[in-house]
């Protein structure tokens, strides 16, 4: 793993061991910042279920202004800020937070925070087939307050499987999808 554009082209990332983590592959998130495009430059960004902190780093790299990393694991968020280090990124330019993705989203909309980006590519679901799936990227989609961290005009990218179905609750418009290999990319707007 890599981080593909801008400034940091080129630093490979450190990734845990095992399958705790399933790391965005390259090809996946050079899809999706050819996606994005100069939609990164200047933004303000949100990575939840961070694991190596692959996809902010990359936003920074780009050109980001600033990025929040949530990884729930303290051992995964050592690796994000290994990488932070071996990017040569500026360490003020992320918030690394160490709590439950859901706990620190709803911590950040009490506070007010507004996001440009938001992205998340979390573990996997089950097949769901004749019901309603309950993965965390479901979960995601189905929490009210996730749209108001976004500011106007704000896009949120959510990554799963293709045999986790989801449901789109009426706050979300999907703007675009990419699909990979088992990997799904949503790009997702309020209305």
């Amino acid at each position: 793993m890599r981080i593909i554009g801008g400034s940091a082209a080129g630093t490979i990332l450190k990734v845990p061991k095992g399958f705790d983590v399933r790391p965005t592959p390259d090809l996946v998130r050079q899809a999706i910042f050819n996606s994005l495009g100069d939609r990164v430059v200047g933004a303000v960004v949100l990575e939840v279920f961070a694991g190596t902190g692959a996809l902010s780093l990359e936003c920074l790299s780009r050109g980001a202004t600033h990025a929040t990393c949530i990884e729930k694991s303290s051992r995964h968020a050592q690796f994000i800020e290994q990488n932070i280090a071996g990017a040569r990124l500026d360490r003020h330019l992320v918030d690394v937070r160490v709590q439950d993705a859901f706990v620190a989203m709803a911590q950040l909309g009490s506070k007010g925070e507004k996001f440009d980006l938001i992205l998340a590519d979390p573990p996997y679901g089950e097949k769901n087939v004749g019901k309603r799936s309950e993965s965390f990227a479901q979960k995601m989609l189905d929490l009210p307050e996730l749209p108001s961290l976004l500011n106007e005009g704000g896009l949120f990218v959510l990554g799963h499987t293709k045999r986790d179905t989801l449901s789109l609750p009426d706050y979300w418009v999907e703007k675009k999808m990419l699909k990979h290999g088992d990997t799904v990319m949503r790009f997702l707007r309020r209305p």
